[in-house]
């Protein structure tokens, strides 16, 4: 009974690869490879995520590369073996960059400077595609009413964006007053512990 269970049509089905174990394991790795160089030939916008046409193309993304992965194979070991290679290169690539300054740079790119001292570099902003709207949305989801607050702006290589004010912000003056305050109780206190009792 247990040997028909083994060789039953089911586990068959699911467990027996109808492609070679190497071709399984290459052609994870060889759309994973591509989808790396083509995210960063394509730019940072595409990572960004601005409008809901981004967001389509990356979700399309992972549906158009599925049969180029797996092939003509619906098997869990199939499944497993993708999901490996997967993993497996990933882990290899972020291991080989976090070694590499040259090789990051090179495959992640340089952050992109957008906004400096208020001004807008509109070169900039046309290499990344990016819209005056587009960036100006950025900005106010950061807190900032326009581009004259704004002393810096960069486009990071992934995709985030990072926004610096020219002043410190309501919430950094309260924290520095604070702390200011602070250190002057310390001192007080430090003070009346150095006169002698009774005086």
């Amino acid at each position: 009974m247990l040997d028909g269970m083994m060789h039953s049509p089911v586990l068959d089905h699911m467990f027996q690869l109808p492609l070679p174990f190497a071709e399984k394991l290459l052609r994870p790795v060889i759309v994973y490879l591509v989808l790396v160089v083509l995210l960063r030939l394509f730019g940072k916008r595409e990572l960004a995520q601005l409008n809901p046409f981004d967001l389509v193309v990356l979700l399309s993304l992972s549906n158009t590369v599925q049969n180029a992965i797996i092939g003509d194979d619906n098997s869990v070991t199939g499944g497993i073996i993708g999901a490996f290679s997967l993993m497996a290169i990933n882990w290899l690539v972020v291991r080989v960059l976090f070694r590499s300054r040259r090789l990051t740079r090179a495959l992640e790119g340089r952050a992109t400077l957008l906004v400096h001292n208020g001004q807008v570099d509109r070169k900039a902003m046309e290499r990344e595609a990016l819209t005056r709207e587009e960036l100006l949305e950025v900005i106010h989801r950061q807190g900032f009413d326009g581009f004259h607050q704004v002393h810096r702006c960069q486009l990071e290589p992934n995709g985030t964006f990072y926004v610096e004010a020219f002043d410190p912000s309501a919430a950094d003056k309260r924290h520095n007053e604070l702390v200011a305050r602070l250190e002057a109780l310390s001192r007080e206190v430090a003070l009346l512990r150095t006169q002698p009792s009774g005086q």
